[in-house]
């Protein structure tokens, strides 16, 4: 008998030191990430600093692995499986193109994806309210309506407005459909070039020279990170360049109203944490960012041929100076 109990204390002991082993693990989040430009990479150190603030410090209770895919849907795809493969606690994808690599194949690992417009078009969730399986995360959809009326404040006269996008891009060509849907009910006209990779972004800008009255940049990735082409067309030309993203104010468009994506991805970071303490994502709603905030670049402004106003610039939550 005393034995047999030995024996269990035994086998007690080791099972209790087994699990403080587990507990001692540290949680895994891997994130992929289709480029790198300003916004995307906001959203990556979002993610990390929401994290860190609820207590899962990298080295210690968190590792975080992080791949870029450069703007290669073949090297997301790659990355998809490789950390399908490493069977993290939660995957974040960062961008349509790497959370529909990651959705594809990532049936039994929890996925929060960020810097997504459209999840229910690019086929990530059937319903935003219930996602319902593996996937959620945070939309960052646009309201083109407050940025027409932001770039008609601006250049009052404007009647056609081009933009650049990659036809390639799930999330581009739902964005480019709604601001033709909008412009067409205000009786303007859209003019579109097309860049199916950044290289191919000078190009579709140069195409719109002659054409437009004002450009309109969406939070397409390829064309965002290479957002310096377009601005210089429009500086050569004298045709504003207006922006979706913020960030690309600082890089010399003209004006942009948008979230900030550090927010956007504190927000998907509240999001993995929920997930990593016991929730489901299917049970998680799809989420939104609610607050916009106008940047301004008055000598941008100058350089392609306009004034900004001075009541719109007190306005501005930032005035970016950017002489050149």
């Amino acid at each position: 008998m005393a034995k047999q109990t030995l024996r269990a204390l035994l086998g007690a002991s080791l099972m209790a030191l087994a699990s403080l082993s587990q507990a001692a693990e540290p949680r895994v989040v891997a994130i992929t990430q289709i480029v790198e430009h300003p916004a995307l990479d906001a959203v990556y150190q979002g993610v990390k600093d929401e994290l860190a603030e609820r207590g899962y410090t990298e080295g210690d209770n968190l590792t975080v692995m992080h791949e870029s895919a450069q703007g290669n849907s073949a090297i997301a795809s790659q990355i998809a499986r490789k950390f399908i493969g490493d069977n993290p606690d939660v995957i974040v994808a960062i961008a349509t193109p790497s959370a529909q690599t990651v959705a594809a194949a990532a049936r039994n690992i929890p996925v929060v994806f960020a810097a997504v417009t459209d999840p229910v078009g690019a086929k990530l969730v059937n319903d935003a309210e219930a996602p319902g399986a593996n996937i959620t995360g945070v939309s960052d959809m646009l309201p083109i309506d407050k940025h027409l009326d932001m770039l008609l404040r601006m250049v009052p006269d404007a009647k056609r407005i081009g933009t650049v996008y990659n036809p390639g891009e799930a999330n581009a060509v739902s964005l480019i459909e709604l601001l033709d849907e909008r412009l067409q009910a205000r009786g303007l006209t859209l003019v579109k070039g097309a860049a199916t990779k950044t290289s191919e972004v000078l190009g579709a800008a140069r195409s719109l020279v002659g054409k437009v009255d004002a450009i309109y940049l969406t939070t397409d990735n390829t064309v965002i990170s290479a957002a310096e082409a377009v601005i210089s067309v429009g500086e050569r030309a004298k045709i504003p360049v207006f922006a979706a993203d913020t960030a690309t104010v600082d890089r010399g468009a003209v004006a942009a109203l948008g979230f900030d994506y550090y927010d956007h991805g504190r927000q998907a970071g509240v999001m993995v944490a929920r997930i990593l303490e016991g929730e489901k994502p299917g049970d998680m709603p799809v989420e939104t960012m609610e607050k916009l905030d106008l940047f301004v670049n008055p000598e941008a402004g100058e350089r392609m041929g306009i004034t900004i106003a001075d009541d719109v610039i007190a306005e501005a939550e930032e005035v970016v100076k950017s002489d050149k």
